[in-house]
């Protein structure tokens, strides 16, 4: 069983729909690890793909931001914009669907979580290696997939001590390792690569990649502006920031 591993979408419908172009032929279903909303100008369609697509969802901030289970205030004035603009846009059933969603979720032999498994609902970020070291005491899987951050990377712990890889393109499971792994973000990366990145994870080979997907980028922003949300969250998709 392969699995396509999707964070971070933030409303981006270009960038959803040419990752999962991508993944069509590379994998048998769709993973996604939450901010399904927020920022972008497509927050209801990109709900109604991911729920229709994906085989376990998890929630992260802008879902509990836009459900009204997080304060706003929490948010940076753009956040904060973009969860008001999308609370605005979404009907009752679409708010539901983002409150329901579970805050950790398990497949086979790994575990998924939009933060830190250490305090999902706190929403800390996993970005330094002592980050992720901190974490591994709280899953018991082999693996653990995460976003948030929009940054990809991956922490292993073994027998031979810790080792963090930054910019990581395969991961291949060694034996007595464990792994977590951030996939990047679809719809808003922000490591100076504008492409959309995601992970595909062959459950029988225990392997990761970690692919980057072109999209219409120009399409993305002119929708954002013209929605009338921040100029600023069309600017950094073409940075990549």
């Amino acid at each position: 069983m392969r699995y396509a591993i999707l964070s971070d979408v933030h409303g981006n419908l270009e960038a959803l729909r040419a990752v999962l172009a991508d993944a069509a032929s590379r994998a048998d279903g769709v993973l996604c690890l939450g901010d399904s909303v927020g920022y972008g100008a497509d927050p209801g369609a990109c709900v109604e793909i991911l729920d229709r697509r994906s085989r376990a969802i998890v929630a992260g901030n802008h879902e509990h931001g836009v459900a009204g289970l997080l304060g706003l205030d929490w948010f940076n004035g753009w956040a904060r914009a973009a969860a008001e603009w999308t609370r605005e846009r979404l009907d009752d059933d679409h708010r539901a669907w983002l409150g329901a969603l579970p805050l950790v979720s398990q497949v086979g032999d790994a575990t998924l979580v939009h933060a830190s498994p250490e305090a999902p609902d706190e929403w800390e970020y996993l970005v330094s290696p002592d980050d992720g070291w901190s974490a591994f005491p709280h899953f018991a899987t082999r693996w653990c997939f995460v976003g948030h951050s929009h940054v990809p990377g991956v922490w292993s712990l073994g027998s031979s001590g810790p080792e963090f890889e930054p910019r990581p393109t395969v991961i291949g499971a060694e034996a007595g390792r464990r792994y977590i792994v951030n996939v990047g973000s679809v719809g808003q990366p922000r490591d100076r690569d504008p492409r959309a990145a995601y992970g595909i994870w062959d459950m029988d080979a225990g392997q990761v990649e970690l692919r980057r997907v072109t999209y219409d980028v120009q399409s993305a922003r002119d929708k954002i502006v013209a929605a009338g949300l921040p100029r600023f969250l069309a600017d950094r998709l073409a940075a990549g920031t």
